[in-house]
C-alpha cells in the first residue's frame, strides 16, 4: 500500500469531514419560520396551505398534500388507492426500505423488482415478469434523482389494470421527456427530510391530478377526519367525524414555512448539483477504476446523489476498503442502498433470499455515494476528485 495514505498514517486531502449531503438553511428561510413563531397558530394554519399550492404549481400538478414525511406519503398514496390485505405492490430491490415498508403498512406484500444495469432504476421488463393476479399497484422510485422509465411502466400498468405511484423522494426538480418529476405517475411521493433537495426538517408531500385521492389523503393524514380543528374553529363548530382509519400524519406550520421559503430556491439549487455532477463526469471520463451511472436521453437528472459503480477487477480492494479509506480522506462517501429484500426483516417476514435480484444485488457491492450538495463550494468538489484519484492510484491493480 502506498503509505501517503491517511488510512495508514498519511496526511489526508481535507482537514474536516466532507458529508455526502448538508442542507442549506438562509436567513429567509429563519424568517419564514419565526414569522410562523410569532402567530397565533402553530400548525393546521396558512402556511400548510401556502406550501401545498406552491409545490402543486412548482411540479405542475393540480394537487399536493402535505405530510409529516416521505414514508408517510408513500403510505397515504397507497391507502388512497385502496392497497390492502391480499394484495400485492411491485417495487425495486434498489431502494431505502420505507418505499417496501409502505406497502407492509397497509398489510399488502411487497414484490421486488430487479433493477437495470446502467442506471438502477427498475427494469419495466422484469416488472411485466413480476405481475400475477393479486398484483394492485407498481412504485417507481426515481433513484438518485433520475426519473424512471415511465413510458414503459405506464404500458405494464394499463395493460393488467394497475395503479402506477412514484416514490419521487430523491427527484424534485427533475424532468422526463420534458415533464416535470410529480406529474409523472398517478400519484407522487416527496420527502422533505434534510438529505433531500429541499427540507422542512422532517416532512413530506404528495402530488396528484385526481381531487378524490388528494381528499383521501388529506383525511388519511388527520386521523381519518374529514375536517381539521382550524375549519371548525373559522365555522364557529365542534362537530367532527371520523370516515377512515387514519393517521396523524399532520406537517407543522413550522415545517411548511421553512419547506415553502427552500422551494422557492429549488431550482437554482438543482442546477449547482448538475453543474457539480458535471465536474464529476469529466473526472471519471479519465479514471477507469470507476465509472457514474448512467443517464438516459430525455430525462433531467435531479442528482440528489452521486453514485460510482466500482471496477473492481481493476482494484486491490473491496468496495468496504474503498470506503474505508476515502472516509480517512476526509470524502464522507456512503453506500445506497442494501437491496432492500437483503434486510432480515423481510428475508424473515417473506422469505425473501439472495439471487431474487441479481442485478441489484451484484451493483450493491461496488456502488458508493459521492458528496454532492448545493453549498459545496470549487475546493469541496475538487477535494473529493483528489481523494477519489488518490485512493485508486493506492490500490490499482
Amino acid at each position: 500500500m502506498m503509505p501517503d495514505l491517511a488510512i495508514h498514517g498519511g496526511v489526508p486531502i481535507r482537514d474536516t469531514l466532507l458529508p455526502y449531503v448538508r442542507q442549506t438553511v438562509e436567513e429567509e428561510d429563519v424568517r419564514a419560520v419565526t414569522g410562523v413563531l410569532c402567530s397565533e397558530w402553530l400548525t393546521t394554519v396558512p402556511a400548510v396551505g401556502r406550501l401545498e399550492r406552491a409545490f402543486a404549481e412548482y411540479v405542475g400538478a393540480r394537487e399536493a398534500v402535505a405530510v409529516s414525511s416521505g414514508t408517510a406519503a408513500l403510505h397515504a398514496a397507497l391507502h388512497a388507492v385502496r392497497v390492502g390485505p391480499g394484495d400485492e405492490v411491485i417495487v425495486p430491490a434498489m431502494t431505502f426500505a420505507a418505499t417496501a415498508n409502505s406497502v407492509v403498512f397497509q398489510g399488502a406484500t411487497p414484490v421486488f423488482a430487479d433493477v437495470d444495469p446502467a442506471t438502477l432504476l427498475v427494469d419495466p421488463e422484469d416488472v411485466a415478469h413480476k405481475v400475477s393476479p393479486r398484483t394492485r399497484a407498481i412504485i417507481a422510485v426515481d433513484y438518485a434523482g433520475q426519473p424512471c422509465a415511465y413510458d414503459a411502466l405506464w404500458t405494464v400498468a394499463r395493460r393488467h389494470r394497475l395503479r402506477l405511484l412514484a416514490d419521487a423522494c430523491h427527484a424534485l426538480g427533475g424532468e422526463y421527456k420534458g415533464s416535470a418529476v410529480g406529474t409523472l405517475a398517478e400519484m407522487s411521493a416527496f420527502s422533505l427530510h434534510p438529505t433531500k433537495p429541499i427540507t422542512s426538517g422532517e416532512g413530506g408531500v404528495v402530488t396528484t391530478d385526481d381531487p378524490a385521492l388528494a381528499l383521501s389523503v388529506r383525511a388519511f393524514r388527520n386521523n381519518g377526519i374529514t375536517s381539521d380543528h382550524r375549519a371548525r374553529e373559522a365555522d364557529g363548530t365542534w362537530f367532527y367525524e371520523m370516515v377512515d382509519l387514519g393517521y396523524n400524519y399532520r406537517l407543522s406550520d413550522l415545517q411548511c414555512a421553512l419547506g415553502a421559503s427552500q422551494l422557492s430556491r429549488v431550482s437554482g439549487w438543482a442546477r449547482r448539483r448538475r453543474e457539480i455532477a458535471g465536474v464529476f463526469d469529466r473526472a471519471f471520463a479519465e479514471m477507469p477504476e470507476a465509472s457514474p451511472l448512467a443517464v438516459r436521453a430525455g430525462v433531467q437528472h435531479a442528482y440528489h446523489l452521486y453514485v460510482i459503480r466500482l471496477n473492481l477487477p481493476r482494484l486491490r480492494a473491496d468496495r468496504a476498503l474503498i470506503f474505508r479509506a476515502l472516509r480517512a480522506e476526509g470524502i464522507g462517501v456512503n453506500v445506497h442502498f442494501i437491496p432492500v429484500h437483503l434486510h432480515p426483516f423481510y428475508r424473515a417476514r417473506f422469505g425473501t433470499h439472495p439471487g431474487q435480484c441479481p442485478v441489484a444485488e451484484a451493483a450493491y457491492e461496488a456502488i458508493l455515494s459521492l458528496p454532492l450538495f448545493p453549498r459545496m463550494t470549487a475546493g469541496d468538489v475538487d477535494s473529493v476528485v483528489a481523494a477519489v484519484r488518490k485512493v485508486f492510484a493506492a490500490y490499482r491493480r
